[in-house]
């Protein structure tokens, strides 16, 4: 019989997470205090996150230490196995080998746990009572809410207001697990109300959740923000994946020739790829592709520059890819992925040429979903539909080169509550979104003036 899963032990799970910020070949461009424009300080910071976790933020350990307590939760699903696509290979007919760390085995369906067990046991330390968040599809205020209940915190969760109306269930299963979950734009909060009374039909954006969560942590002594995606901490607690990832394929004696993710912060690309660009940085020779929305083409589209993090302006100025804080994505299927921004990190190594990106339209993603349902049995989330594109697109690549490949993505969260897309695609009612460089041009008008990275 061929092998189709690689596991790991729970006593061979990695003990430590990796931070890139020690073998970043350049210096990236510091976060900065709106108001001052100097460099934001742990003090700036701390009203909205807890000290544990800013220290995370700037550190350049190469490895930290994962809590017993975090480690003892992750043994739940983790460690998560390494599949072999075959018969998904076979349809494509190309001379690929293709490989999947299958995320979507947490209690969730998705990576984001990796971090949100993480963040709820640091604000636990910390003496914290209550997380405020903000979530796009719901895969992460799913993942916060459970972590938050499994460590006694109370969780509040503003949703990206289209998403929550498109994916009942995923508030659903916040409220299974505790917590509030509520459409943003809201009236719970100033930003919320501002939002509303200019555009009272708003769909919503990941920087207006994000305002409206900032907002109610920081009015309150006993809560913080907890952030899915985007800042270093978070992208270091995902790197379990990658490092999972490389453990396994030492097992099967073969190295990767591709490593691709769908992004929409950063998260789940980064903590598989991040272990493989440390691999680069020092010679290694593999290729590794971000695959964005055309609907939200941060990167392919947008310039590196310093903004916001959120639609009302409270976060520091990161430097980024970005769209504008301003920005408001077309309400596709993939909430995951409507972010203005892309992660520092990431944007850097993007910057850099250590890793590419490519843009898929909301129905060319679709059609590779339903291509990997019917060949591998598993409905993927419409976020991971965007590396399943990326895997085609390499695939065909492979085949004109008449080049064998090894390809490895993150099937970073299942579709069970994403039918509704699923239908809307198979009903011919899916919408392909793409912005005119007119729509570029207006949405880049926020960030005029901004200091340059």
């Amino acid at each position: 019989m061929k092998k189709t899963k690689v596991f790991l032990d729970e006593s061979e799970m990695p003990r430590q997470w990796y931070n890139i910020l020690a073998d970043m070949p350049t210096p990236m461009s510091p976060p900065l205090h709106p108001g001052t424009g100097l460099p934001v300080g742990p003090d700036d910071l701390a009203p909205v996150f807890p000290m544990n976790l800013i220290e995370q933020e700037v550190s350049t350990e190469r490895w930290i230490d994962i809590p017993e307590e975090v480690l003892d939760i992750y043994t739940l699903w983790r460690p998560t196995p390494l599949c072999r696509a075959r018969r998904f290979e076979k349809i494509l007919d190309a001379p690929v080998k293709i490989y999947y760390k299958n995320e979507g085995v947490s209690p969730p369906g998705s990576h984001k746990p990796n971090t949100a067990v993480a963040q709820a046991y640091y604000n636990k330390a910390f003496g914290i009572k209550r997380l405020s968040t903000e979530t796009g599809a719901g895969q992460w205020g799913s993942a916060l809410s459970m972590a938050c209940q499994m460590f006694g915190l109370e969780c509040r969760v503003f949703m990206v207001k289209v998403s929550y109306e498109q994916k009942p269930f995923r508030g659903l299963m916040m409220k299974v697990w505790g917590a509030n979950c509520i459409p943003s734009p809201s009236d719970k909060t100033e930003a919320g109300k501002k939002i509303l009374a200019e555009t009272p039909d708003s769909p919503g954006s990941l920087g207006i959740a994000i305002s409206e969560a900032i907002e109610d942590a920081v009015g309150d002594p006993d809560a913080r923000y907890s952030l899915g995606s985007v800042l270093n901490h978070v992208l270091l607690h995902q790197t379990i994946i990658g490092l999972e990832a490389q453990k396994q394929f030492k097992k099967l004696g073969v190295y990767p020739d591709v490593v691709l993710g769908c992004v929409g912060g950063g998260s789940n690309f980064a903590g598989l790829c991040l272990p493989f660009v440390r691999d680069k940085i020092h010679g290694k020779d593999v290729s590794i592709v971000a695959a964005e929305p055309t609907s939200c083409p941060t990167m392919t589209r947008g310039p590196f520059a310093y903004d916001f993090g959120d639609t009302a302006q409270t976060t520091p100025l990161l430097a980024m890819y970005t769209l504008g804080h301003d920005f408001v994505p077309a309400p596709i299927h993939a909430g995951g992925l409507r972010y203005h921004g892309m992660a520092p990190i990431i944007s850097h190594l993007v910057k850099e040429q250590i890793m590419g990106v490519r843009a898929y339209d909301q129905i060319q993603t679709f059609d590779a979903g339903v291509k990997w349902a019917r060949s591998e049995g598993f409905i993927p989330a419409p976020e991971t539909n965007h590396a399943i594109a990326a895997v085609i697109h390499e695939a065909n690549i492979a085949k004109e080169e008449g080049k064998e490949k090894v390809i490895l993505f993150n099937w970073s969260g299942h579709g069970l509550v994403d039918l509704a897309a699923y239908d809307a695609y198979l009903s011919g009612k899916l919408v392909q979104y793409d912005m005119s460089e007119a729509d570029v041009a207006r949405a880049l008008k926020s960030i005029e003036g901004f200091p340059k990275p």
